[in-house]
């Protein structure tokens, strides 16, 4: 029937009866319901001369942007005048009882489930009721209903049905299926899919084997045999399952696919994945391996179409090439590829893919025919008496769609993950210019719609329109042009376009049950994103541009959630929003608009006249205050989800660039002191605020900011860790505030008697917790991270004030100033990173030291105050001696300023001993003396300032200090060993020839003079707590690196010993067995490759490594054992047990060397008796 022909008007006029309008108010609504029932039955009984056989083959032709218009319109009518209980109860007893065209009947199906907004959950639960009817008493034609009705749903698109694919597999994949209950089930199952064959289209042969079903393995054969007869067909079609696209997709939209078609798809698609990743696609490479036949009779030749290639080497060129090093192309392919592509150079463009010139202009078709009906979907919304026609014409838009892209029915499912680039988005140019179109559409038709009615009263259609952007090929495309539009070219939208998008956003958020998550790459995080949260990593603020533009996105996309969805249940609006999108609107409100820091004068507004925002930036200003002081806002931003706690507030100001800031300074330093202490100081901790507690306020700062630090932005600039927190985009200004707040905590009063002051224990308490939770892993890239969390902890130390490392104190009291806190940092922390000399580097001891004068000023007797603190740390905390031993030339001057300052006398009598320390050790390098004074004590202060002036003198100096040794006392030529032992192995972290060779001698030559002295060395590698002196002393100056490559020192040392006369020490055997049993460890556990050992002679240079080290060790055991007399092997049955297993031969040496003497010990008794 033609349009506009005398038989289209009559019919056309005839179908106008069936309008409700035309009979109401004149007669009773049965009679006009009972004429609908009539009238469906009619039409779907009309000439039932096609077999159910044709309807399997024939369906595809009868979906609703197929079907004929005056048919579809008479279904609409109907659909209005029949409830969709009603019509399918009515559809139901039709098919049961009469001969039905099944045409007309599935052409019904596809009216039902586009036009019908809960059609999909109608039309499961009808044919849920056909399986089971089926199953229950193997009625065929109940089961052929059902497969017959799901693919006609399925044909319309994820819009309004899931895939045929998805049902099936839900259906039958799992064991609580309907053919599970039984082997009759199971029987009738397969017989039923045995019978289809024939008739099948290859699309649904290949998901029924891609996906079958669910069998217990006694009755396998019957799938095994239904797969033959499916694999049978399709190689009678000339479709092989392996030509399957490498995406699970089948092979495409049509019955019988050219397999190049779908390969030609899996190209570009492996192109956009390895676009976004920089890596083969994983598809690519299994298919490789276990579809080789598709791979290289189909995948490869669509791949290597021959071209003019571009001189800079694009996705397509760069995917070949990794395919090529990765051996996954045959040479001979390869050679062909270049020697046709150079072809197609010489020859010109024209030259170029043969057989591929026409395509742009083919694809004109389908584009041209998507364009027409986009166009038609905006005439729909503009004319409200057409709005009944909308969901119709986004069938049609959703069938164009599917032929301009080339998508199938079963690419209506999405993928489990999505891959996006959010640096750096890219789109093939078929697909942007479809995308493109896609979204100037939707927001063209949301400004149409919304010129005429509000969000809530426009209807379903954008709901439906973003179902069909969420296909499985066409989805990762429009989140990477969302990516581009809003990440890359965000600034340049017009209002239009902003509200458009946000509103999609809106409805993407809808869908979010069923979309996939979104893995991004940096600065977003590692782990997946779901959609709505894709634009929150989308929208940053911390320029002018990016704060611009993400105030305007978030104001249209909370006004438009709000109005659309405001008489719906609070779980879609959630889901619809994103939490992120919210703050952030929150955020850059009182941020920008400082009306909105008021408290409002009149009560919030309950309704928001909807109406899209004009233009300008005032506009957007006025739109943003409007929407702020909704009623309906202020109640969502309450909730603990949504609500901008401190904490959040902290985060998105430290995104902030000051430089390219929207505030001026003036204007940044109002708002953080409204912030802070009108704002979230005062408020209570339940929302988010710190109860008026500056001290929580200042723990929470300063977590954020570490936080920031430790982010991926904040490692965009410069690579050295010392200035993380300097690089951290927008510290500056924050970390300003902290250093304020600080300042606001130290001038509280002085505690009064009785009370212990916390007044800095936040600090420590907050490096504690965060170095705490990293100290688990011990993978290289945790320790590395734990590192630059331990150096921020350091920078932002150093940026407060020094008395922060103090707690004063008490009222009248001139006890110390408790510094517990920092000791406990230094000693658990700061001494790991003291790589050389054992001592803390330059800043953080002067910045001690100013703190420790500051705190005795406070005290009554400050010199009493610091001799005390000073002499705490002798026990407590060595390591601040030895620093202060390091850096004495710069640190002496500024003690004497600040101590003159306050009082006339001289340094405080702990600090004049640090004096006599420097004064020894230079008097040891005088040549002035022979003979050196006897050393001040404690002697291993006086050790480690001579250690300090030994390895910063010239190497005869060295030679000419040591050689006064002999007369200085034991405990200070210990300690001194125990120093040079600590250089060696910061020599050997960080090999440099001449300090390795010079460190190396300097211990050899204490060695001797403790060796000459019979002094009892050995137990220097043995250090244990318990030790009071020396083990606590040394476990609290060196690295708990140093401390474990002991070992490593020790056997450095192998061509040193005095064999002789270490025989003769009882312990020795005990202390070289232990320290090869730790060596080995050491080696098997791989710390021994920071080691390098130096070579002792000409004749070991090459062989310093640790291998050869362990070498030597091992030779040197087996030579010693048996000359070590019976007393040596007093506890090596110890060592044994612990680690017999480390070198057997050891062992046996020990055991074998331990039973002879106990063997002699015999002898000699029985000889006595």
């Amino acid at each position: 029937m033609k349009e506009e022909s005398p038989e289209h008007r009559t019919a056309r006029g005839w179908f106008s009866t069936f309008s409700g309008h035309t009979y109401r108010g004149i007669i009773s609504t049965d009679s006009p319901k009972r004429f609908f029932f009539h009238t469906l039955t009619q039409i779907l009984t009309h000439k039932p001369v096609l077999k159910v056989s044709d309807a399997v083959q024939m369906q595809r032709e009868w979906s609703f942007a197929r079907s004929h218009p005056l048919l579809t319109g008479l279904y609409r009518r109907l659909l209005v005048a029949l409830s969709p209980e009603e019509l399918v109860s009515h559809m139901q007893e039709v098919l049961e009882t009469c001969e039905v065209n099944w045409q007309h009947v599935l052409s019904c199906v596809s009216a039902m489930v586009v036009c019908l907004p809960d059609a999909q959950q109608l039309v499961t639960g009808w044919v849920a009721r056909l399986l089971a009817r089926a199953f229950g008493s193997c009625d065929l034609d109940s089961m052929v209903t059902a497969f017959l009705v799901v693919r006609q749903a399925a044909l319309e698109g994820p819009s309004a049905f899931l895939s045929y694919a998805d049902w099936f597999q839900a259906s039958f994949s799992s064991t609580r299926g309907p053919h599970g209950s039984s082997k009759r089930a199971l029987v009738f199952l397969f017989k039923f899919l045995s019978d289809l064959v024939p008739f099948e289209a290859p699309r649904y042969l290949q998901v029924h084997i891609l996906h079958p079903p669910l069998v217990p393995s006694r009755y396998r054969s019957l799938l095994t045999d239904y797969v033959s007869l499916a694999r049978t067909r399709l190689a009678d079609l000339k479709v092989s399952i392996e030509n399957t696209g490498l995406y699970g997709a089948p092979l495409s939209a049509g019955d019988v696919a050219e397999p190049h078609s779908q390969a030609s798809q899996d190209v570009e698609k492996a192109i956009t994945v390895f676009m976004q990743t920089g890596k083969i696609p994983a598809a690519v490479l299994e298919a490789s391996v276990f579809r080789r036949p598709y791979y290289l009779s189909h995948f490869l030749p669509a791949l290597l179409t021959p071209r003019v290639l571009p001189a800079v080497p694009d996705s397509r060129a760069a995917l070949v090439e990794s395919l090529k090093r990765a051996d996954k192309i045959p040479p001979s392919l390869y050679s062909s590829y270049c020697q046709a592509c150079a072809a197609a150079a010489e020859m010109g463009p024209e030259g170029a893919a043969p057989g591929r010139k026409e395509e742009p202009r083919s694809a004109e078709e389908p584009l041209g025919l998507l364009t027409a009906a986009l166009g038609e979907l905006r005439a729909l919304l503009t004319d409200p008496t057409q709005h009944d026609g909308l969901l119709a014409q986004m069938a049609v838009i959703s069938e164009r769609l599917g032929a301009t892209l080339g998508l199938g029915e079963d690419d209506s499912s999405v993928e489990p993950v999505v891959q996006l680039s959010v640096l750096a988005p890219e789109l093939e140019g078929q697909e942007q210019r479809v995308v493109d179109l896609l979204l100037t559409s939707f927001c063209q038709n949301l400004m149409a719609a919304s010129s005429i009615a509000p969000p809530d009263r426009q209807g379903p259609w954008a709901t439906c329109f973003v179902k069909t952007l969420c296909r499985r090929r066409l989805l990762p495309a429009v989140l990477t042009r969302l990516c581009q539009l809003l990440g890359h070219q965000g600034p340049s939208l017009s209002a239009s376009h902003v509200l458009g998008l946000a509103a999609l956003a809106v409805h993407l958020g809808e869908s979010r049950s069923a979309l996939p998550e979104v893995h991004v790459g940096p600065p977003t995080p590692a782990s997946g994103l779901p959609v709505p949260e894709l634009f929150d990593s989308l929208l940053p603020c911390g320029t002018k541009e990016s704060s611009v533009l993400c105030l305007k996105f978030c104001t249209a996309a909370i006004s438009y959630a709000l109005c659309k969805f405001s008489s719906q249940s609070c779980d879609i609006l959630y889901s619809c929003l994103s939490p992120g999108l919210i703050k952030k609107f929150q955020f850059l409100t009182l941020r920008l608009l400082s009306e909105a820091r008021d408290a409002p004068l009149e009560e919030a507004p309950a309704d928001l006249p909807w109406r899209p925002p004009g233009l300008p930036s005032a506009d957007w200003q006025r739109a943003a205050l409007c929407l702020w002081r909704w009623r309906a806002f202020q109640e969502l931003s309450a909730q603990d989800r949504f609500h901008l706690t401190y904490r959040d507030w902290l985060q998105l100001e430290l995104e902030i660039q000051p430089e390219a800031d929207l505030l001026s300074d003036t204007e940044r330093w109002d708002f953080h002191q409204w912030a802070l202490h009108q704002h979230f100081l005062p408020a209570p901790c339940a929302v988010g605020g710190c109860d008026g507690d500056l001290e929580t306020a200042c723990s929470i700062l300063l977590d954020a900011l570490m936080d920031s630090c430790q982010s991926s932005r904040s490692y965009d600039h410069g690579e050295n860790p010392d200035l993380a927190l300097g690089s951290c985009t927008g510290n500056r200004d924050v970390f300003s505030r902290l250093q304020e707040m600080v300042g606001d905590l130290e001038q509280g009063p002085v505690a009064p008697l009785g009370h212990s002051p916390s007044r800095g224990h936040f600090l420590f308490t907050v490096f504690r917790r965060r170095l705490q939770a990293l100290a688990g892993g011990g993978d290289m890239a945790t320790c590395l991270q734990r590192q630059r969390e331990l150096l921020t902890c350091k920078r932002i130390l150093l940026g407060l004030p020094p008395s922060l490392l103090f707690s004063h104190p008490q009222e009248g009291q001139p006890a110390t100033p408790s510094c517990d806190n920092f000791f406990h940092f230094v000693n658990s922390e700061l001494r790991n990173l003291c790589f050389h000399d054992c001592a803390l580097t330059h800043d953080i001891t002067v910045h001690f030291f100013r703190g420790l004068l500051n705190a005795c000023l406070r005290s009554s007797d400050p010199a009493l105050a610091a001799d005390l603190t000073l002499t705490a740390c002798q026990t407590q905390c060595p390591l601040v001696l030895t620093s202060a031993l390091l850096w004495w030339p710069h640190l002496e001057p500024e003690l004497h300023c600040r101590w003159r300052k306050w009082s006339q006398g001289p340094l405080p009598p702990e600090l004049q001993r640090l004096q006599e320390a420097q004064r020894f050790a230079r008097s040891l390098l005088s040549l002035d003396t022979d003979v050196a004074s006897p050393a001040p004590g404690p002697a291993w202060v006086s050790a480690a300032a001579l250690h300090l002036a030994v390895r910063r003198a010239r190497k005869e100096d060295t030679v000419r200090v040591l050689s006064k040794l002999d007369g200085q006392r034991e405990e200070l030529l210990v300690f001194l060993f125990a120093f040079s032992l600590m250089g060696l192995l910061s020599a050997h972290l960080s090999p440099q020839a001449a300090d390795s060779r010079r460190a190396l001698d300097t211990c050899a030559e204490i060695l001797g003079c403790l060796q000459r002295r019979r002094v009892p060395w050995p137990r220097l590698f043995q250090l244990t707590e318990a030790d009071a002196g020396l083990g606590r002393t040394l476990l609290l100056l060196a690295p708990d690196q140093h401390i474990r490559l002991l070992p490593a020192a020790f056997y450095s040392l192998l061509s040193y010993f005095e064999e002789d006369s270490l025989l003769k020490e009882e312990a020795f055997l005990h202390v070289a067995v232990d320290m090869y049993l730790k060596l080995t460890c050491l080696f098997v556990a791989g710390e021994m490759r920071v080691v390098s050992t130096p070579a002792h002679s000409l004749e070991l240079q090459g062989q310093g490594d640790p291998v050869s080290l362990l070498t030597k060790a091992r030779l040197f055991l087996l030579q010693l054992i048996p000359r070590c007399p019976k007393r040596s092997f007093t506890h090596v049955a110890e060592l044994l047990a612990a680690g017999a297993d480390c070198d057997p031969e050891v062992s046996a040496a020990l055991l074998s060397r331990q039973q002879a003497v106990l063997d002699l010990d015999l002898d000699q008794e029985a000889c006595l008796s």
